[in-house]
C-alpha cells in the first residue's frame, strides 16, 4: 500500500499525539524499554504482524530489553501517514509492557 508524503502540518499534528516519538530529519524515532529480552521480543513479534497488515515496516534494533525504532517511508523519501499509523500501534502494543 503506497503512502504519500506527509506535509509539515501533518507531521507536527501527528507528533503531538505520539508520546515519546521524536523527529530526526526524514524519520521518527523512539526507544522502548522492557523488563526482559522476552518482553522486548514479544513486542517485536506483535509489531511484525501489524507491520505486515499495514505493509509498512520499521527499521529497528534490539539489544536485550531495549528496542530502538526508526520509521520512514522510502517510497516518498520522507514521512508518511504509514509512519504515524505504525507508531501509534507500536505505542498501543507497548502500553503496560514498556518501561518509559
Amino acid at each position: 500500500m503506497p503512502y504519500a508524503a506527509a506535509t509539515e502540518a501533518d507531521i507536527t499534528e501527528a507528533l503531538s499525539t505520539l508520546e515519546g516519538w521524536e523527529r530526526r530529519g526524514d524519520r521518527i524515532c523512539k526507544t522502548f524499554r522492557f523488563a526482559s529480552f522476552v518482553e522486548a521480543f514479544g513486542f517485536m513479534s506483535s509489531v511484525a504482524i501489524v507491520a505486515e497488515k499495514l505493509d509498512h515496516h520499521p527499521e529497528w534494533r534490539n539489544v536485550w530489553a531495549t528496542v530502538e525504532v526508526e520509521l520512514t517511508t522510502h517510497d516518498c523519501s520522507g514521512l508518511s501517514r504509514g509512519d504515524f499509523l505504525l507508531a501509534a500501534r507500536m505505542n498501543e502494543l507497548a502500553a503496560g509492557r514498556a518501561r518509559g
